[in-house]
């Protein structure tokens, strides 16, 4: 899947390295600082970042791909978390990740070719005594098994506007 920025985010993405000096060391905030305000890292921004700063684009790749905070593809319209905290991995909380998986054919980190869905697994929502838990954009779904994968992401499924 390949993103290209949109006029918006080229503008957003110089307003950010114009407030950096260029030195070695601006290196993560300048990534977490574009991942904050364009909520993923383009391929293109990071180029940017490795000509502002005079570095060979695979530092600032290895670095962006070091820590598992950055993400390389714009989250969809309906976020999707899977607790995977101890009362949901032990309510089975895999199961329901494999069928979110499957439901989406995405993977963990993944998000849907329409933008619609993507998927990450968290270590605890708060939610312990509803466990598993999945929360799909911001409303939460308790006691979730494989069986109600499907029928949870209808509505969402169903919503035809563009994300």
């Amino acid at each position: 899947m390949k993103k290209e920025m949109t006029g918006e985010e080229r503008e957003k993405l110089a307003g950010i390295i114009h407030g950096y000096r260029g030195e070695r060391r601006e290196l993560i905030p300048l990534l977490q600082e574009i991942q904050e305000e364009l909520g993923y890292l383009p391929r293109e921004a990071m180029e940017e970042i490795a000509n502002f700063l005079r570095i060979p684009k695979v530092l600032v790749w290895g670095v962006a791909t070091f820590y598992n905070q950055f993400r390389f593809v714009p989250l969809g319209k309906y976020p999707i978390r899977v607790c995977l905290g101890t009362a949901c991995h032990l309510a089975g909380g895999n199961l329901i990740l494999e069928a979110l998986e499957r439901e989406l054919n995405i993977t963990v980190g993944g998000t849907t070719e329409d933008y619609k869905f993507s998927m990450e697994r968290v270590a605890c929502i708060g939610c312990c005594m509803l466990a598993p838990v999945v929360v799909i954009k911001t409303k939460i779904y308790p006691g979730m098994t494989p069986f109600k994968v499907e029928e949870s992401l209808i509505p969402y499924k169903q919503d035809s506007l563009s994300p």
